[in-house]
């Protein structure tokens, strides 16, 4: 029987969508649409401070403005936290989740670490606290591999980027899966709803692809599938950084949706007009050309 193709676009309303979430808003969509699948959208509000009031529904507008219409519910992670709390204790279950009561600062001061990297977590408290007051949980990694017999190095295909790896222990460490203000990661729910949502295939950004190996095995502590992976080229700024909300990068004008989608189009290697003159069709054969006859 032929896998079921679901794909899903998660914003985090943290502010508008710019010019860069909709390349990612409209890779994923055109997948969706080539494999005959369904488009799903996720609402990734889980970091609750960071969120801009009413930017939810401002980017659900957005999307609608542009044709990009979820075919099912929308899901909000604010409202999963049953859900990130049973996974937390399952892990906590297997012995493959501890308390951590480190600081960042005492994290970072334990090691030399460069300006734009962040610091390996040395699993000062994988064997207990020594008396700190618990402030985060973590996932033991070297745990999970062991008792599953999964490698060292985290071996996945991007079917963009071709063959990738990681080596989660020595490059990041026991990474965190509950905060220490008790907010939950964004590690664990997203592989957490993505399950849930039955999601086959993830279509986004360049910049999350360091995140794929941590999920895969999180996928695999907790028993659930891997989607496959595909990230979409990255929208650089004027100063050749990456359009984020966090550098300014300005809402998107879509006084001309179809002007927007062609300049998305065109960072994706599709020809711009086919997606002007038949968004719906000639669109999804140009991603087809492009992106699918890559894939493994």
């Amino acid at each position: 029987m032929a896998e079921v193709y679901t794909g899903r676009f998660a914003p985090s309303p943290t502010g508008l969508l710019h010019a860069g979430s909709l390349v990612a808003a409209l890779a994923s969509w055109l997948d969706a649409r080539t494999h005959r699948g369904q488009w799903l959208v996720r609402i990734e509000d889980v970091d609750t401070p960071r969120c801009v009031p009413g930017a939810d529904q401002a980017i659900l507008q957005q999307l609608a403005a542009c044709g990009l219409v979820p075919d099912g519910p929308v899901l909000w992670q604010s409202q999963r936290g049953d859900a990130y709390a049973a996974a937390l204790q399952s892990l906590v279950n297997q012995g493959w989740a501890y308390p951590c009561g480190c600081s960042r600062k005492e994290i970072e001061s334990a090691q030399a670490v460069s300006r734009h990297s962040a610091a390996v977590y040395p699993g000062t408290c994988r064997e207990g606290l020594k008396g700190k007051p618990a402030r985060a949980w973590r996932l033991n990694v070297q745990a999970v591999q062991q008792a599953l017999g999964l490698p060292a190095i985290t071996h996945w295909r991007d079917r963009r980027l071709g063959a990738q790896q990681q080596n989660v222990c020595a490059e990041v460490g026991d990474f965190v899966l509950r905060r220490a203000d008790g907010l939950w990661a964004y590690q664990l729910a997203v592989v957490v709803d993505d399950a849930a949502q039955g999601v086959s295939h993830v279509v986004r950004g360049q910049d999350l692809a360091d995140n794929t190996a941590r999920q895969i095995l999180l996928q695999r502590a907790l028993g659930l599938p891997t989607p496959q992976y595909l990230h979409t080229p990255l929208v650089l700024g004027a100063d050749g950084e990456k359009l984020s909300k966090q550098n300014g990068a300005l809402a998107l004008d879509l006084t001309d949706p179809l002007k927007a989608l062609g300049q998305a189009a065109q960072v994706l290697g599709l020809p711009a007009q086919q997606v002007l003159n038949n968004f719906l069709s000639q669109a999804q054969v140009a991603w087809s050309r492009q992106f699918i006859s890559r894939a493994s």
